[in-house]
């Protein structure tokens, strides 16, 4: 029997909203005066700013390239197949200025604001000349920010409103009040990666085309695609797979609630006592035993078994990792103790297959790239490579080492069972 380390909890948190816009336009590109009331462009600087600044910044329009990329989306994409171009609004933008309001900010040329410490008030300089330079980050991470929104909401909005009248960096993004439906949605992927679905086609769920595949099916196929957009992209996969799991909980939920234990379940969430659960969870966190000693506790407990029950379902969560010791525990039981543990670590890195996986190259050439930070930023861009390789190199070393096939045996001699589980290395 093997065994590869065990799982990493992970929470599905991708909740998508659409950005309010607050006009749908059917000719563009919009005329100076219209983008005047949504865009304006700042510039910061000792002096006003000439002809050779403008040059540089990259706030520019060039109105055949402007034309080109709306006649292709006319022709091309549905959402803008009614769209009408206006010769009139492009000529207007045939300036080697910005299309918007330029506002002038001075500022003063001796000081870098960008190095100027917390203390600026104080009239010190920037910098030292001899001794230590200590570097401090004056802000707070997002696990500190999560953690004090938790314990202490009132002070997160205490700060909050402190660097605002401070006037210091700010970025605020706003969105609509309800969130998006990801069920009977087929343009909700479509607009959240325009640049992955050029087309406004290719969502899940598209009305019009048959495809007889699961939705799951449908996104392993899309990290397949023979240009690799859906590997490389940044976040499809992660948001691709958080939805999974959003999909996985509610189906749970809604199985559990189909059950005659609906109104039990539902009295026990109206009636919970949050003391006396926080005490369980805490409990349960620092791994003491735990047994209900009164009627409270008996619900409570109850209610997270029910939570454990719907869990079960959602790929990567901590009741999956409890289901697999479970199934350890009896795999050992009826098979008796592990004669091996084995830990297998293949290094992607340092591996052609691996390589070849997470490059865009069609030709397959078993040589390692030169230098190791090519080799590492190729498999870092690309975790679907990674997750290739890594099945590939598992499979192959289940099949000829452990000997999984029970018509062969292994290099350690006969396989009576055998169980494994994944590791996230974390850096």
């Amino acid at each position: 029997m093997s065994g590869m380390k065990g799982l990493h909890r992970l929470r599905a948190n991708a909740i998508s909203y659409s950005v309010p816009i607050p006009k749908v336009y059917d000719v563009l590109p919009p005329s100076k005066a219209e983008l005047d009331e949504v865009l304006a462009f700042l510039y910061i600087g000792p002096l006003n700013p000439k002809d050779v600044e403008w040059h540089r910044t990259p706030f520019l329009v060039r109105s055949n390239q402007v034309r080109a990329a709306l006649e292709w989306l006319i022709l091309n994409h549905k959402d803008y197949s009614d769209m009408r171009i206006s010769e009139k609004n492009l000529k207007d933008y045939d300036s080697p200025l910005p299309p918007v309001v330029v506002d002038w900010h001075k500022s003063d040329p001796s000081v870098d604001k960008e190095g100027a410490p917390a203390t600026a008030h104080r009239e010190e300089n920037d910098g030292v000349e001899d001794g230590e330079c200590p570097f401090v980050v004056h802000g707070i991470t997002g696990q500190e920010l999560s953690e004090l929104q938790r314990t202490n909401p009132q002070k997160a909005r205490a700060m909050a409103i402190k660097r605002f009248k401070n006037d210091e960096y700010i970025l605020g993004i706003g969105h609509s009040d309800e969130p998006e439906s990801l069920y009977n949605n087929p343009q909700l992927y479509p607009q959240m990666f325009p640049w992955l679905f050029p087309y406004g086609f290719g969502g899940f769920g598209n009305e019009g085309i048959q495809i007889n595949i699961s939705e799951t099916e449908h996104k392993r196929w899309m990290l397949m695609y023979y240009d690799k957009r859906f590997q490389l992209d940044a976040t499809f996969a992660l948001i691709a797979f958080n939805h999974q799991q959003i999909k996985n909980c509610s189906l749970g939920s809604y199985l559990l609630a189909q059950q005659d234990k609906f109104d039990n379940i539902a009295e026990r969430v109206l009636n919970v006592s949050v003391q006396t659960l926080d005490d369980i969870i805490g409990r349960l966190e620092v791994g003491s035993s735990f047994k209900p000693a009164n009627e409270r506790e008996t619900e409570c407990y109850q209610l997270l078994h029910d939570v454990d029950t719907i869990n079960q379902h959602v790929d990567g969560s901590s009741v999956t990792k409890a289901y697999m010791r479970n199934e350890l525990w009896a795999l050992t039981s009826y098979f008796g103790a592990p004669s091996w543990y084995i830990t297998l670590s293949p290094a992607d890195v340092e591996h052609p297959i691996a390589l070849y996986y997470a490059d865009t190259k069609e030709m397959y050439r078993p040589e390692l790239i030169r230098l190791k930070d090519d080799r590492m930023r190729l498999i870092a861009n690309n975790p679907v490579a990674g997750a290739r390789f890594f099945k590939f190199i598992v499979e192959s070393f289940l099949t000829h080492v452990i000997g999984s096939n029970r018509e062969s045996r292994g290099f350690y001699g006969k396989n009576n069972a055998y169980y494994g589980t994944v590791e996230q290395q974390e850096f």
